[in-house]
This record gives C-alpha cells, structure tokens and sequence, in this order.
C-alpha cells in the first residue's frame, strides 16, 4: 500500500463534497476527511445512515460537515440544481468533489440481463455523475485549486463476462474523466482523474463474490492515504489520470504539459 503520512491540517478549511457517504469507502473517506480538517457535503441514499454517521464526524471534529439524502436513481435536474444552490450559498467554493456512489446491478450474461436493472445501474453509476459533474463546476471553478475524482473500476478499463451494467457504467465513467480533464486543464485550476480502489472488504464486493472470505481483502481503511494524497495540494500535477489505488506512486504521474 501507499506509504503517505498525511499532516493533520492536509484538508484543512478545504471543502469537499463525497456522494455514496452512507456506506463503505465513501463513509471511511468522510470519517478521513473530516480528521484531516476538511469541511464535509455529505451524499447518500440513507438518511438513517448519513445522519449516523453525521453524528460520529461531530462527536470528534464538530462543525465539519453536513448531510444531503439524495436518491440518485429518481433525482432530476432540479433536484441538482437545488444541491448546486445550496452548496453557493453556505460555501465560497468547492475545493473537492468525491464521486464515489454506485450500485453493482446484476452479475448475469447480457443476453439475460433485465431491462431495468440496466437502467437503474446506469442512472446511478453514470447519469448521476454527469449531473452533479455539470451542476457543482460552477462552485468547483471558484477554487484556486480543486479536485474532481470518479470512482472507477478494473471492469471499467478492461470489460470481464458477467460484469453488465456496472462494467459498462465504469467503462463510460472513465471517458467522462478523460473528456472533462481535457476540457478544464487549461481553463482551470480543476485537477480531474479517476480512480480505481482495485479489490476492497465492502459490501458491495461481498454481493459480487459471495463465496470470498471478506477478510482476504483489504480494507477501506488501508486505502485513505491515497485518497487524502489525491486531495491535497501534492497531486497538483496529476490530471487526466487513470489511477490505480494498488502500487499507487505518484512519481509514475507526469506532470501537466505546459
């Protein structure tokens, strides 16, 4: 794993907002986050769950975060649209945006994949990230140096049997990053790239391999120093990038072309 000791104050008075907070490495990058000083927008499909979680960030760093339930599957544009007045309203840029949320779908062959569920997993994996993508730019462009981080998939960069939807939605995630990263690395200060966190002890990797001993995995946890790493200033210079969180070294990222 990465060998990073993030500073305390690394995320110090940076806002950043993390969608799918509610469960697995979104909710232990919010934990992260918030004890490394950053100012939280939390979003998830729970509200039981983010409001859980809300008290356990306030418990240890008070005053860092707020929570929005959002259910990505039936959201619309106006829906959006509120979140991105929102968050110009109480914060005077967005330093990060985290697009962390997705749903597995099903593990079946395409010829026997149903209808809907195809269309769910796209809306939430893909459709969502656009939305928020093209609603939180405004806020993102105010900072003097944000982050913007799609959550991919070793699916979504080489297509595998059984992999449907999700491999499809990550495949199509991954060339909104590179079209974004182009579009802004010249009018911006916006560094965007995608990131692959490889094989982690979540639920959502349970549901995929049900026979797995979870424990064989590694853990959220283990993987922070690289998300914190992404987030700080030091990875200035990455952009455009298909990361990998397994053997992650930043030396192997080149620096902006000038």
């Amino acid at each position: 794993m990465f060998d990073y000791e993030a500073p305390k104050d690394l995320l110090e008075n940076r806002n950043i907002l993390v969608t799918g907070a509610s469960d697995g490495i979104g909710k232990c990058c919010a934990k992260s986050f918030a004890q490394h000083g950053a100012n939280l927008i939390l979003l998830g499909s729970s509200q039981e769950k983010l409001e859980q979680l809300y008290d356990e960030i306030e418990a240890i760093n008070p005053g860092k975060v707020t929570i929005q339930p959002i259910d990505f599957n039936s959201a619309d544009e106006n829906n959006y649209q509120e979140l991105s007045e929102s968050v110009a309203e109480n914060f005077a840029q967005l330093d990060g945006l985290l697009l962390n949320a997705g749903v597995l779908g099903a593990r079946v062959p395409i010829e026997f994949y149903p209808t809907e569920t195809w269309k769910d997993t796209i809306q939430v994996n893909l459709h969502s990230a656009f939305m928020l993508t093209k609603a939180l730019l405004p806020s993102l462009r105010l900072s003097e140096d944000a982050r913007l981080l799609f959550i991919s998939s070793s699916v979504g960069r080489k297509g595998r049997a059984h992999w449907g939807a999700y491999s499809v939605s990550k495949f199509a995630v991954e060339g909104l990053m590179q079209t974004l990263a182009e579009e802004l690395e010249k009018t911006s200060a916006i560094r965007v790239n995608s990131l692959n966190p490889g094989a982690t002890k979540t639920a959502m990797r349970q549901a995929a391999y049900p026979a797995e001993n979870p424990d064989s995995q590694p853990t959220a946890e283990s993987l922070m120093p690289v998300y914190l790493y992404l987030f700080s200033e030091a990875a200035q210079s990455i952009h455009g990038q298909a990361i990998d969180a397994k053997g992650f070294d930043p030396g192997n990222y080149l620096p902006l072309s000038k």
